[in-house]
């Protein structure tokens, strides 16, 4: 049955979440504390998204030794905490029953409707949300909010290498053991790309039992930072939100290039580039997988020969198996919008939710934070409540699309060119930032009277 949370607030506008991810979930607990009637809907039987390893929609690329990069320190809730027994940094079905025991804390599973996606999503010419269940029903809302995730849809090499490969080809979203969906036993398995995902596999499968031979292909080198500094998880004590961004990096890429050295050294190619100057690939056992020889770093692939892969420095190799991690491109399946789809993951959005144009549409977590994604939709939410109950208003669309340039050159001019680096940002600088433009927003609704920025007309138009 699909319901909807009235918590108190009929003058309120009648709002939908798509998705019961963090992002979701978080979100729909503000707005049920804010008194914002809204339903919010997921396509699966539970909600975790990506931390719900074998979710029946088909969206979770867990696999299964995948540990949670950041840690437990960084990622809780602030108002629910880490179980203490958890390790530093949490197996994901910690994650995910960390993520389910917020849910059922808080009363908001019965808020949430499962097993119904949002096939579309259109906004009329009134400015109203027609929003297409699977069930076939269309019900009409007031705002819009996407928690849909973005790491779901695989991005494969583009244009794809020339030549024909007679092995087997998987992206890295699909793998799950080293025994599924494909048998590594006695491989020769190559591994594409240079990030976090690619990091663990290349390390699990290059265990002597497992593939025969395992090679990671990287097109350019990178920096492969360590879970662990001076006998604490790396992200614990970060350098305080009010120091200047470039003074922190600045200090860390002192501190990185002093602890692990230069990554030619571990055999690796040499970082075009200076530390934190792309999204960082965190690892503590890649570099003793390549120094003890389980994993032989090659370049970048140039064509597929049959049984062999040739590389750019004219080196073939025979390969059985090739993994693709290769990242995700964002998608918004249910827009049909061209407006509402992003053009090779870049997506300008005012503080990273809204489209200066679009007042009531609102994209949660849709940016990729260090050192953490798990609650940042959670900060971000305090301002679309208080914003849909007219205790904040926005700037002007004119100041709103010039934030957005002078935030991404804040966040964005330090790293290359690249579809993996068009939703950077620093999550103590963007929060701290948040929260004063919270203030400055609160500052502005009291000049208008706290009108609703976003008028409840969904209810008496269904």
């Amino acid at each position: 049955m699909v319901t909807t949370a009235q918590a108190g607030a009929p003058h309120a506008p009648r709002t939908c979440i798509i998705g019961a991810g963090a992002a979701g979930f978080s979100t729909a607990k503000r707005l049920r504390d804010f008194g914002i009637p809204f339903d919010c809907f997921e396509m699966s039987d539970d909600v975790g998204g990506l931390w719900y390893a074998g979710n029946p929609n088909g969206r979770s690329g867990a696999y299964e030794s995948l540990h949670i990069d950041t840690s437990k320190w960084r990622l809780a809730f602030e108002d629910f905490p880490i179980p203490p027994e958890f390790p530093d940094f949490p197996h994901h079905r910690q994650l995910h029953q960390y993520f389910r025991d917020y849910v059922d804390h808080f009363g908001l599973r019965p808020l949430i409707t499962f097993n119904t996606e949002v096939k579309r999503a259109e906004r009329r010419a009134d400015g109203l949300w027609a929003v297409t269940l699977s069930t076939g029903e269309t019900r009409l809302y007031d705002a819009l909010i996407v928690a849909n995730g973005h790491h779901w849809d695989p991005r494969w090499p583009e244009p794809a290498y020339p030549g024909a490969f007679d092995g087997v080809q998987i992206h890295s979203n699909d793998y799950r053991t080293p025994f599924a969906p494909v048998d590594m036993r006695g491989k020769n398995v190559l591994v594409v790309g240079a990030g976090n995902s690619a990091m663990d596999i290349a390390s699990e499968l290059g265990q002597k039992p497992i593939a025969a031979k395992l090679m990671i292909s990287m097109r350019r080198g990178v920096w492969v930072l360590p879970k662990y500094l001076n006998g604490q998880p790396a992200d614990k004590n970060p350098a305080p939100a009010w120091m200047p961004l470039k003074l922190q990096k600045a200090l860390g890429r002192s501190m990185i290039k002093k602890t692990i050295g230069r990554m030619e050294d571990y055999g690796l190619p040499k970082p075009d580039h200076e530390p934190l100057q792309a999204h960082a690939s965190v690892s503590g056992e890649f570099l003793t997988r390549v120094g003890c020889g389980d994993v032989i770093p090659k370049p970048g692939m140039e064509r597929l020969e049959g049984d062999s892969v040739r590389f750019t420095d004219g080196t073939v190799e025979k390969v059985d198996v090739i993994i693709y991690a290769t990242g995700y491109k964002v998608s918004f399946p249910f827009f049909t919008d061209p407006a509402l789809q992003p053009k090779d993951n870049v997506f300008p959005l005012w503080k990273r939710m809204m489209k200066p144009d679009v007042p009531n549409l609102f994209f949660m977590g849709l940016a990729q934070p260090l050192p953490t994604l798990v609650n940042f939709p959670e900060q971000q939410s305090k301002l679309v409540a208080r914003y849909l109950t007219g205790a904040y208003h926005a700037p002007s669309p004119a100041e709103m699309a010039a934030q957005i340039e002078s935030d991404d050159k804040m966040y964005l001019s330090d790293y290359y060119a690249s579809p993996r680096h068009t939703m950077q940002l620093d999550f103590s600088t963007y929060v701290r930032d948040l929260m004063k433009e919270i203030a400055r927003g609160e500052a502005r609704a009291q000049r208008a009277g706290k009108a609703l920025p976003v008028a409840p007309r969904a209810a008496a138009a269904a």
